[in-house]
Parts: C-alpha cells; structure tokens; sequence
C-alpha cells in the first residue's frame, strides 16, 4: 500500500473530517460545532493521509501558547483531530504522519507539542509523556457542607447570559493563564468554544448558564470588577425523596479565594439540586479543602495533557526552576534523534539556559521523560522509582527533583482540544 500525506486544502476538508467522525464512532457533529471545529482548523497545519481519492488519515496541530513553571508563554503545537481509517490500520499510517507532523513542529520553531490521548497507549512511543492530571468530583451536597474564607461574604454574584459576559469572563481567563503551568492562551475563536450548547453538550440538562463573582462600589456591573464566573448545566431529577437534581459544572475561574469560595458555595445552595459534578478540575482544586467531608466528594483522577519536548535545548531554556540547578541530562531520543545526547542545564528562578555539552551525565533519560516532568507535576523521583529515570551520579535525582522539575501548583489543562 502507498499513502501519500499532504497538506490540508480547504477544498477537502469536508471529506478529511468526515474520515476523523468516522474513526470515532460515526455520529454527525450539530451544524454549529461542525461549523466551528472548520473555523478553527488551521489547513497548513493539517495533514491528511490519500490513497487515491480516499482518505485513510488524520492529523491536525494548533498554534497555541502553553504557560510553563515561571509563567512563560511558550510555543507549542497543539496536536489534535489524529485518526485512521479502520481499513487502513497497522500499516504504518499514524507513523508516518507522526514523522511529517513532528518534523513540520520543528521547523516552525515550536519547542512543544501537546496532546489529549483518546488511547494513552499509542503516543509513548511517539515520545510523548504524561504531563498533567485532572480531577472529577461528583459531590452530596446533601451531605458536604462548605466553609468559605474571609471576604467571601463581599462577592457579589449575579446571572447574565453567557454570551453577553463572554468578554469579561475570557477577560478574567487570561489573567489567571499565566499564573498555572498547562494552561492555554485562547486565541481568537476559541472563546466560542466554551458557549457551545448543543442538545449533545446538555446530555439531558438545562441550557448553558452563567454566574459572575463582582466586586466593588456599582451595581449590575456598573463600576464593578469582574472577579470570577462559572458556567454550569442544572439536570432536574425526581426521587422518592423529593428533588435530586444535579449541577453540572463546565468552567470555573477565580481571580481570588474569596471569589473562587463565593461561587461553590452559589452552586452547592441551587435549589432543587442535590450534587454538583465537575469533569475538570485541577488536582489541587482548593475546595478539597474547604468540604466538611471529602468523602462525600466522589473523586476522580484521570490523565490528560500529553507533553513532547521537540526541542530539548530550547524547551527547557524556556522554563524557571525553583531552586538553583546545574545538571547534565543523557536524553535517549529514537523518534527525533536530533535531541539525543548530552546537555547541560543550568538555571533558577529568574532564568535557564540549556545547551549541547560532552561532559559526564547527571542523569539518563528518554525524552518521554522529559515531557512527563517538564510541567513540574510528576516528580522525576517517581520517574526514577519507576525505572524510567537512572541516576548516574548520586544524588542528582533527589537534586533534579527538589527544585528542577516542579512547580508551586499542579500543571492543568482547563479546557479539551
């Protein structure tokens, strides 16, 4: 069998996407998420797979900007809309877009690529590692009481339709974008990804609402500092004892304790509801500290963003570490060879640098490695309990591990791609 890949026409698109709904499960898009999802598509950065006039694969990349430990904004291929033909498995289909998708990041200058896994297993060997977690919570708020901080009391929350506070609220998302590893800058068009509202995203619940956390000396927004919101679903439920409804939460954002408190607490009062669940929450969500039970909090943890150092030296050059560091890395990688080899880091809180050296290593490791530690949630440490790190002079990993790779808080992705 010969494939050959090229660059996405607009002129195909139709039939490109058409071979990706295919692949997961066949079930049409709505107009409107269809429509969006060809908005968003960015053609020269999309490949497809041809045999013929048939299209057998799949592969799509973004341009985004992912903040890493320090508050950098990096450049990073967001890797997205990857499949292939049923017919077409186990051919090497996947393998060689990966190649040109991989070679393409590279000459475009990004240091980056992320991804979300629907099968974790394929993109190993790929080079990617797991980076980042996210927490469900499906919590009795029968049951669970909340505590909440000074200043809470002087939120003031109000409704508004989602679409006519878009702008404050992307307003209040981009301020707290630098502060967490993970996160993704929203270009523009993605700000209508979060108003989506089919009768699929409602899966049985009310239309998309909204709630905005104020502060300040106006009233109905007038004068008034936008501090936070939620967007949320409420699914009415009937039991034998009464109302059971659930709270379905899509996206909460905060720019302070006091407003992040304001507005669990909002959604654990709702009348007629008797749990909130949320499917994406950082792993070290503050509520967890705030519930008078965490028992009762259903939780969940899950992975998420995949991380692939593309390249090495500017990858990690691009970062802060918490602590002074000076270590030499042998990286292992078979995929995209041009990073294997020896290179120094050096660096600490206010900078790093990151370069080719033939001094003896520090530590022995694969760029999948890398990419799992590189937004300072996993611990290199574990790496190394794992048998996936090996530490070539003593003490190094316990070194690497203390201020290299981590972060003051968990890397989270907010949103899917």
């Amino acid at each position: 069998m010969t494939t050959e890949l090229r660059a996405l026409g607009k002129e195909d698109w139709n039939v490109w996407y058409d071979n990706l709904i295919r692949a997961f499960g066949g079930i049409p898009e709505p107009a409107e998420e269809r429509e969006l999802s060809q908005s968003l598509t960015e053609y020269d950065r999309s490949i497809g797979a041809w045999d013929g006039a048939q299209c057998v694969g799949t592969a799509g990349a973004f341009d985004f900007r992912l903040t890493v430990p320090g508050g950098a904004s990096v450049p990073a291929a967001g890797v997205t809309m990857v499949s292939v033909a049923a017919t077409h498995r186990r051919r090497g289909v996947l393998t060689s877009m990966m190649r040109r998708q991989l070679d393409d990041i590279s000459s475009w200058g990004q240091p980056l690529a992320v991804l979300i896994a629907s099968e974790p297993d394929i993109y190993g060997r790929f080079g990617y590692g797991l980076a980042t977690h996210r927490l469900g919570i499906e919590i009795d708020t029968t049951r669970v009481r909340l505590s909440v901080p000074p200043g809470a009391e002087d939120v003031r929350l109000r409704y508004a339709a989602p679409a006519e506070v878009l702008d404050v609220c992307e307003a209040v998302y981009a301020r707290r974008v630098p502060e967490r590893p993970g996160m993704v800058a929203r270009g523009p068009g993605w700000e209508r990804m979060e108003l989506l509202d089919t009768e699929r995203h409602r899966d049985g619940a009310s239309p998309l609402q909204c709630v905005v956390a104020e502060r300040g000396d106006g009233g109905e927004g007038e004068g008034s500092d936008v501090v936070g919101y939620a967007r949320f679903r409420v699914k009415p439920q009937w039991g034998s004892g009464g109302a059971e409804g659930v709270v379905v939460l899509e996206s909460l954002e905060a720019l302070d304790a006091a407003a992040h408190a304001a507005l669990w607490r909002f959604l654990f009062d709702l009348d007629l509801t008797a749990s909130v669940v949320a499917h994406r929450r950082p792993v070290d969500e503050p509520l967890l500290h705030m519930v008078s039970d965490v028992r009762r909090c259903g939780l969940r943890v899950q992975d998420d963003m995949y991380v692939r150092l593309v390249d090495v030296g500017a990858a990690l050059g691009a970062r802060t570490y918490q602590a002074p560091v000076d270590v030499v890395l042998e990286v292992e990688d078979t995929f995209c060879p041009w990073n294997s080899g020896r290179w120094r880091l050096t660096g600490d809180a206010k900078g790093a640098r990151c370069e080719r050296t033939g001094d003896a290593a520090d530590l022995a490791l694969s760029v999948r490695e890398l990419g799992a530690a590189y937004l300072g949630g996993v611990s290199l440490a574990s790496l190394g309990a794992a048998g996936r790190v090996r530490e070539l002079r003593q003490g190094a990993l316990a070194e690497a591990s203390v201020g290299f790779f981590s972060s003051t808080v968990a890397p989270w992705l907010p949103h899917g791609f």
